[in-house]
């Protein structure tokens, strides 16, 4: 029997401080604790630390899916109103389509643990096979928008034409229509 191969997953951390070592990535450490919960495919993750702002962002994106093959890339921080949050810039410089849906759920789910949810950005699309999805940056909430989207991201990579992903389903159970 084939082994199937190891699905290439990114995570992005966007951040000054930690970039700069002054501030402990916590982010990305939340996103592979919940990878490692949820998914049971193999995987690969490639991890990425990097300062704030647009270019920043798309350079690392660029790197990761072209260079380095990620078929799903998490984003975690800049998504917010500061002034260095530019997130969403940066993916929107890279991306060839935009799937809001994903922005939407991720807010309406963060929306029942605190009130200041309107103020994130969170958003997702897609370049070339490959799947980017924004989180903010607190492990809470990270877990809390990948609860609400996951569901729908193994079914979106397979559309896409990337690897497959399956998840535990006493995680999270991803959907696929029936056939």
């Amino acid at each position: 029997m084939n082994t199937p191969a190891a699905v290439r997953i990114g995570i992005v951390t966007v951040s000054d401080r930690a970039a700069m070592g002054v501030y402990e990535d916590r982010g990305g450490p939340a996103i592979a604790d919940w990878l490692a919960r949820a998914v049971v495919s193999p995987v690969t993750l490639i991890r990425r630390v990097i300062p704030d702002g647009a270019a920043s962002v798309a350079a690392a994106l660029i790197q990761v899916i072209d260079v380095e093959g990620a078929e799903l890339v998490l984003v975690t921080g800049g998504t917010g109103p500061s002034p260095r949050d530019e997130t969403p810039e940066g993916v929107a410089q890279v991306i060839t389509r935009e799937y809001a849906g994903f922005g939407e759920e991720m807010r309406r789910a963060s929306l029942t643990e605190v009130p200041t949810a309107i103020l994130s950005r969170q958003t997702a699309g897609s370049r070339g096979k490959c799947l980017i999805i924004t989180l903010p940056g607190k492990p809470a909430a990270i877990a809390t928008c990948l609860n609400a989207v996951f569901a729908a991201v193994p079914y979106c990579l397979d559309l896409l034409g990337a690897g497959r992903i399956e998840t535990n389903p006493e995680v999270i159970r991803a959907f696929r229509p029936k056939a």
